[in-house]
């Protein structure tokens, strides 16, 4: 989808060279030995290269990264068995709240300009600038795309905030050069029908906008302000690097006493990378393993580590573990179990 979308933006801005953009500038006539902008298929064809030396890479050089990374991570992606799927727009609304109070004034912004053009869509489109259909393509295909895969996460759909913020950029300023206007302000009196090309920005048009942009920027610095200093609060009070310190003191354990150690299978993801495993143990092969003595050491659960205590043979609670004061946000605990 984002490959086409690209295509679509070379497809309808293919035909303008830089010497044809600048001639429309300065008020000058289309050169009608104007080429296309296509650049070839090298761009494609490189960064699709990129990313397969970077699999065949990992597959030869990493142990278990065919598996856990090519098809649990990426192709498991597209599946509803291993990782758990979310609704088709999932990530509209955290869009929405994540990238406010912007994503609230780019929505206001548009609808603004369509109002003005008495809400007749295709004209919003044939007045677009270059740059500007660009960034739409950009923001709307890469939120579609993550849209249809089936496993989504709040944080995969932050690629796409870049674009916005420059489409959001395109939105607010002016475009003046001659009898060329802005993108999303065309004026009520001077219309592209009347002057042969895009309308002429007013101050009258430019005012509104920019009082709404002063307001969100006031929201966004109280907002942003106010949400650090209640993280860091938060955090420091609630010991949220309980997990990360729990992890390490495992890890210094297990180096000094030369443990062979793997984690139950939990909730928390942070632990795989914390106690540097790349994969959880379930139960019960924790308990064959552990019995076989072909581990030394288990990291579970508090709830968890009560049912495998009683099929663990000279099994033993470690004084180090993690308390559910501690892991607050989790609202759960950890152990180790040592023989």
């Amino acid at each position: 989808m984002c490959l086409f979308c690209i295509a679509l933006f070379q497809t309808r801005r293919g035909r303008a060279r830089p010497e044809l953009v600048l001639s429309e500038v300065k008020g000058g006539a289309p050169n009608a030995s104007s080429g296309s902008t296509w650049p070839g298929w090298w761009p494609w064809i490189a960064s699709l290269a990129i990313f397969l030396i970077w699999v065949v890479g990992g597959i030869r050089s990493q142990p278990g990264f065919y598996e856990e990374v090519v098809m649990r991570e990426f192709v498991g992606r597209f599946g509803e068995t291993i990782h758990r799927p979310q609704p088709l727009l999932f990530y509209l609304p955290h869009l929405l709240h994540k990238f406010a109070p912007w994503s609230v004034l780019m929505v206001v912004i548009a609808f603004f300009g369509l109002r003005l053009r008495n809400w007749r869509l295709r004209s919003v489109f044939r007045e677009m600038f270059p740059e500007t259909f660009w960034l739409l393509c950009w923001s709307i295909g890469g939120l579609i795309v993550m849209s249809l895969i089936p496993s989504k996460r709040v944080d995969r759909i932050f690629a796409v905030i870049p674009p916005l913020c420059l489409l959001l950029a395109a939105q607010v300023a002016p475009r003046n050069s001659c009898s060329h206007g802005p993108v999303d302000y065309p004026s009520r009196s001077v219309g592209s029908a009347e002057t042969g090309h895009r309308p002429v920005v007013t101050k009258d048009t430019l005012t509104p906008i920019y009082r709404w942009s002063t307001v969100a920027l006031l929201l966004a610095i109280l907002f942003t302000g106010g949400y650090t200093g209640w993280k860091v609060i938060t955090g420091y009070r609630d010991h949220r690097n309980a997990l990360a310190i729990f992890g390490r003191n495992v890890r210094h354990e297990a180096e000094v006493r030369h443990w062979r150690y793997e984690i139950v299978s939990a909730k928390d993801e942070g632990l795989l990378l914390y106690l540097r495993k790349t994969h959880f143990v379930e139960p019960a092969d924790a308990v064959t393993e552990w019995n076989t003595e072909s581990l030394d050491a288990l990291v579970a659960s508090k709830e968890k580590a009560a049912v495998l205590m009683r099929d663990l043979t000279a099994a033993a609670l470690s004084q180090l573990q993690l308390n559910e004061r501690e892991h607050h946000q989790q609202g759960r605990g950890y152990v180790l179990i040592t023989r």
